[in-house]
């Protein structure tokens, strides 16, 4: 990905809502070192409709990054547009043109958070 030169960009692997079976997708992110969660924003490109990982991670919300090194679990969380707002910071870190691709999809960008699941 060449966004990789410019933004941290994680893997994520979620599991397909329909097939069950697991689906990789790089993608730019922001990582709170305080608390240790991830800021990912489903803006595909500006496209109209919602990527595909997003819709995974609203049927399967337990989901793994893996940012240089062993894969970590995390579960998922869809923002709320209040909780977006509080993020705004964030949200621009993990993706600059957040605003651009908003416009352009004419949807509510899907915003997850991301948050590190003890292991078991």
């Amino acid at each position: 990905m060449p966004s990789r030169l410019f933004l941290p960009v994680i893997q994520l692997t979620t599991t397909g809502h329909r097939t069950g079976l697991p689906r990789h997708t790089p993608i730019c992110a922001h990582h709170a070192t305080v608390d240790g969660t991830w800021l990912i924003v489903a803006s595909n490109f500006g496209r109209p409709h919602h990527p595909a990982w997003s819709t995974n991670l609203l049927h399967h919300p337990h989901a793994a990054i893996a940012d240089g090194g062993p894969a970590q679990p995390v579960t998922a969380r869809l923002l709320t547009s209040h909780e977006q707002a509080e993020h705004r910071a964030r949200i621009l870190a993990a993706l600059p043109v957040f605003d651009s691709y908003a416009a352009r999809a004419r949807r509510d960008l899907r915003i997850f958070l991301l948050t590190p699941t003890p292991p078991s």
